[in-house]
């Protein structure tokens, strides 16, 4: 951590002091900054006041920026409205878009304690077998709750358009190909227009959290889920997206994939915790959906998730990230999402 008052990368101190003095109730000056490892996007710090007070900054990577990405008053506005619903989420208690306070905007919430299981290690040391179980069902439900609210019931109503989604998803993210890619990958191109044309129907549109996996959760001391991470990618449409990313990220003792070619581990890999099959029968229950067709939504995960890996890429290689990245095993993860999503399109060709 930062010595109080202390510039690190993407912060400036004494400036930053001074706002969440002016506009967070009972921060005091000066403030101390941590970097908290693991996101890949936007940057993420733990800040801690004069007077113990800890609370989370969220803010764009150093660098050039993308067109529309890292918009950070969106961002903020997603966690506030979301957190009007029974979704567990930090509350948020200030935006700032002035860049003349730390270059970029930022958003600040409030800390909520727990353990966000990025790695099977993590997991081991942290929760019993029993207690995994606890967890995987934590994980259903409040995705199950999350698609059952009403955008329009929490502000968030025109937040985005709620048809087309998987149509508007293809179209956005293979522009981000075209703008970030590093290298020609032919199977992207395959997998992009197979994808276009066996788009399923939409049935009926909710609130997308776009990157919904453990990673991205506090898990409490009982297993339940404490507060979902990292709404950067929310937006309306088909939530079966969301359901076919948490499967691709639910990898099973054993088994070997995109998941496990990353530098990062799958934190299920360590084993006790619900089968794929059990987490989508509990989903269909809960919500009442058909998810026969799941298999689609898979396949247009892992590509938009190379899509997203090669942006990573892209930006460690430009020196945008504040620290040194393991760009090899991007490259290699984003080969293999386009690989895993062209075998799944043949298995149903």
């Amino acid at each position: 951590m930062g010595a109080p008052g202390q510039d690190i990368v993407g912060i400036r101190a004494a400036a930053l002091a001074e706002w969440f003095e002016a506009n967070v109730a009972g921060a005091r000056g000066p403030l101390a900054f941590d970097q908290i490892a693991g996101g890949h996007s936007n940057l993420t710090y733990r800040v801690t006041d004069a007077v113990g007070n800890v609370f989370v900054l969220r803010r764009p990577p150093t660098g050039p920026l993308l067109p529309s990405a890292h918009d950070m008053a969106r961002e903020h506005r997603i966690i506030s409205g979301v957190g009007r619903s029974g979704v567990p989420v930090p509350e948020a208690l200030g935006l700032c878009t002035d860049t003349s306070v730390n270059d970029q905007p930022f958003y600040v919430m409030r800390f909520v304690p727990g353990v966000v299981l990025d790695d099977p290690a993590k997991v081991t040391a942290s929760y019993p077998p029993p207690t995994r179980r606890t967890i995987g069902e934590s994980v259903v439900t409040t995705l199950a709750v999350l698609h059952a609210v009403d955008p329009a019931d929490v502000g968030l109503g025109d937040l985005g358009k709620r048809e087309d989604y998987l149509p508007r998803q293809l179209r956005r993210w293979r522009g981000q190909w075209e703008a970030s890619k590093t290298r020609e990958l032919v199977t992207m191109e395959a997998v992009a227009d197979a994808l276009e044309q066996a788009v399923p129907a939409q049935v009926g549109s909710g609130i997308v959290h776009g990157d919904y996996r453990l990673g991205n959760m506090l898990v409490d001391p009982d297993g339940a889920i404490a507060a979902v991470l990292d709404w950067e990618l929310c937006t309306l449409g088909d939530v079966l997206a969301d359901v076919g990313y948490l499967l691709n990220n639910w990898v099973q003792p054993g088994e070997e994939g995109p998941a496990t070619t990353g530098a990062a581990m799958p934190p299920t890999l360590a084993g006790g915790f619900a089968t794929r099959e059990e987490l989508v029968a509990r989903y269909e229950e809960l919500t009442g959906r058909d998810c026969s067709g799941i298999a689609y939504y898979r396949a247009f995960q892992y590509w938009r998730f190379a899509v997203i890996m090669e942006g990573v890429l892209d930006r460690y290689t430009k020196g945008a990230m504040g620290d040194a990245g393991d760009t090899e095993a991007f490259r290699l993860q984003v080969e293999a999402c386009a690989d895993e999503a062209l075998g799944l399109i043949r298995s149903w060709g």
